[in-house]
Order: C-alpha cells, then sequence, then structure tokens
C-alpha cells in the first residue's frame, strides 16, 4: 500500500466473518443448482428479477456485496421464496426467547388503587 493511503474499512460486504462467507457461499451453490435442476439461463433469472446477468452470477458465487434483494428476488424467480419465511423466525429463536425470560419480574407488579378526582 501507498504511503498516506487509509486502508479500506472492514465491513460486512468487503470482508465478511468466514463463517457468513462459508453460507453465502453455500446458498449461492444452492441456487445455481436449483435453476440447472429447472433448466433455466443465468439471463432467465436476471429477466425475471430486472437485475444484469452479473448481478445473478455474483448471487450464485456468494459475493456479500450483493444486494440481499438480489438473493431474494433469485429465490422468487424460482419458486423458493416460501422457504424463506423460516429465516430468523422468533419461535425458533432458543438463545433470544431464553434472554426475554430471564428478564421477566418474578412476580407480577402491585396494582395501584384507582382514583376517580377527575
Amino acid at each position: 500500500m501507498k504511503p498516506g493511503r487509509i486502508p479500506p474499512r472492514a465491513t460486512i460486504t468487503n470482508s465478511p466473518p468466514d463463517d457468513v462467507s462459508d453460507v453465502l457461499r453455500r446458498f449461492g451453490n444452492n441456487l445455481r443448482t436449483a435453476r440447472l435442476r429447472r433448466r433455466l439461463r443465468i439471463q432467465d433469472i436476471a429477466d425475471r428479477i430486472g437485475a444484469s446477468r452479473s448481478t445473478v452470477t455474483n448471487v450464485e458465487n456468494g459475493k456479500p456485496g450483493v444486494s440481499g434483494a438480489a438473493y431474494f428476488g433469485v429465490l422468487w424467480s424460482l419458486g423458493l421464496l416460501g422457504d424463506a419465511d423460516s429465516l430468523a423466525d422468533p419461535d425458533r429463536d432458543e438463545e433470544g426467547k431464553t434472554r426475554q425470560l430471564a428478564r421477566l419480574p418474578s412476580q407480577a407488579p402491585r396494582l395501584q388503587p384507582l382514583r376517580d378526582d377527575f
């Protein structure tokens, strides 16, 4: 790097954690497999979602800089969008439910007497 240049900040789109990169790669590969099983071309998907061929290629390669809308658009174009409903489902968030229960008071608050001095 040249002196005086500030290195780019690490962000989720240019330097994601390894776990995120792995999931995106598998997700993109799954989308590619679904497209090929349907005998669709990249251009067919691009036309359906109103995106470029390079965007669809980047989705299938699991690139982190691609918008979430592009990923969900490809799911939609393949008829797989319904599967996305379970992502971050609050009913499946065991850790969140445990933390929420830990914050609940052990007993209900006392009721205050009603006042009728309007």
